[in-house]
């Protein structure tokens, strides 16, 4: 009988991360599932997982958190799912520094954080698997999202460069690029708006009232939303295929957005993009 595998997912509240937590329970696999407040580790608990407090913006949470699990596994980690973020909505030339220092704390340098003290363990051990949920603004720019698309951008350059830095070690390091997936996201992006955006005083107040109706449900629902069993899929297959793929593009429009950009001429694709809204 196979040992029993162990991974870290973290952002397990609600969304990708607390199906893809309980989806892999049910998968055999020991999960400890990461969430920033007390209240939300009863209920992971109470499906067999688990649970950990751990917020990305505190180092200290990070190694207490990595000590923790391995204390618990005697030194080793299978995997790796870095899942908690949010995204800063709102104009580039809206955005204080200092909001966009917080979205890269969240969602670039935590990040970093966590896989830097996860990766010894995996060199020592000679296997690992890596899995980022980073998204298709990653690798397409999208108005009114220039935050989180420069964070993701980011963490596409990081942790390609560390993929390739690992070569040989027997970890690997893949990336999830969701399109739209059910979730609690956009929810969170209104309140990063409602927190830094002086959306009233905006030269782009019109603009806003749209975005605004969309995160706060009020909008026109997009209907190539998928449900989270959508990432999980492809996290099954970068967690045990032989070699798994540095990219796992999940959505339509994720797809045909990564195709056309690869046909189109360069002005005509941003042409295109600039009139998504």
């Amino acid at each position: 009988m196979a040992p029993t595998k162990s991974i870290i997912v973290t952002g397990c509240s609600s969304g990708i991360g607390a199906y893809c937590a309980r989806a892999l329970k049910a998968e055999g696999w020991r999960v400890f599932a990461t969430v920033r407040k007390p209240e939300d580790l009863k209920g992971l608990e109470d499906d067999g997982l688990e649970a950990l407090l751990m917020d990305y913006c505190d180092e200290a949470s990070i190694a207490a958190l990595v000590q923790e699990v391995l204390a618990r596994t005697g030194g080793k980690l299978d995997a790796l799912f870095n899942n908690g973020a949010y995204g800063q909505a709102g104009a580039v030339e809206d955005l204080p520094t200092a909001a966009l220092r917080e979205q890269f704390e969240t969602n670039v340098f935590g990040w970093h954080d966590l896989t830097r003290r996860i990766v010894p363990v995996m060199r020592a051990q000679g296997h690992g698997r890596i899995v980022q949920c980073s998204s298709i603004l990653g690798l397409l720019p999208y108005r009114w999202r220039g935050a989180y698309t420069a964070s993701k951008y980011a963490l596409e350059g990081l942790s390609l460069t560390l993929r390739m830095e690992l070569d040989g070690s027997g970890v690997f390091v893949s990336l999830i690029e969701p399109g739209p997936i059910e979730s609690k996201f956009t929810a969170n992006s209104l309140l990063a708006v409602q927190r830094h955006i002086d959306v009233e005083n905006s030269v782009h107040a019109k603009d806003y009232q749209r975005q605004l109706a969309r995160l706060s449900g009020t909008g026109t629902a997009n209907r190539n939303k998928l449900g989270p069993d959508a990432v999980y899929k492809v996290l099954l297959h970068a967690l045990t295929a032989k070699r798994p793929r540095p990219h796992y593009l999940v959505t339509k429009p994720a797809k045909q957005g990564v195709l056309l950009k690869r046909l189109m001429p360069t002005d005509l694709f941003y042409r295109l993009m600039r009139k998504l809204d």
